[in-house]
């Protein structure tokens, strides 16, 4: 079962604003790293390379969380306590859709092609669980 994104604190998931996201190590230790996303309804999409360590954390253990703090107000913020509902395997698109949100550019590579060639992307879905808000 699904949870709700609540109105009050969308804008926080839409970017902006670099969220975290939390996937657990293989020993059970919680790994946080920060994060550009975007929202596809209240399903979190997140973006990264295959072999990273949040890759293969999410891989071994679909269950994730993202926080998103409003910098403004740090007593407002929101946690997503979701599972990894799929893996785009293979997805340019949304890499470059980020960088056009949280930077400005037109692609997250620039003018830099051969790094785009050595460099696959891949996106995951996030579907919440459980949604709380300050």
């Amino acid at each position: 079962m699904s949870a709700t994104i609540p109105d009050s604190h969308r804008e926080l998931l839409a970017g902006p604003t670099v969220v975290t996201l939390v996937t657990m190590m293989p020993d059970g230790q919680p790994q946080a790293t920060p994060v550009w996303c975007k929202l596809d309804g209240d399903d979190i999409l997140v973006n990264s390379q295959p072999g990273r360590r949040k890759d293969r954390n999410i891989r071994a253990n679909n269950k994730v969380t993202v926080m998103a703090l409003d910098h403004q107000n740090p007593y407002s913020y929101i946690e997503v306590r979701g599972e990894v509902t799929h893996i785009n395997e293979d997805d340019e698109a949304l890499i470059d859709e980020l960088a056009r949100l949280y930077t400005g550019a037109d692609s997250y590579f620039g003018d830099f092609a051969a790094d785009r060639e050595r460099s696959r992307r891949v996106t995951y879905r996030i579907t919440p669980r459980r949604v709380l808000t300050q």
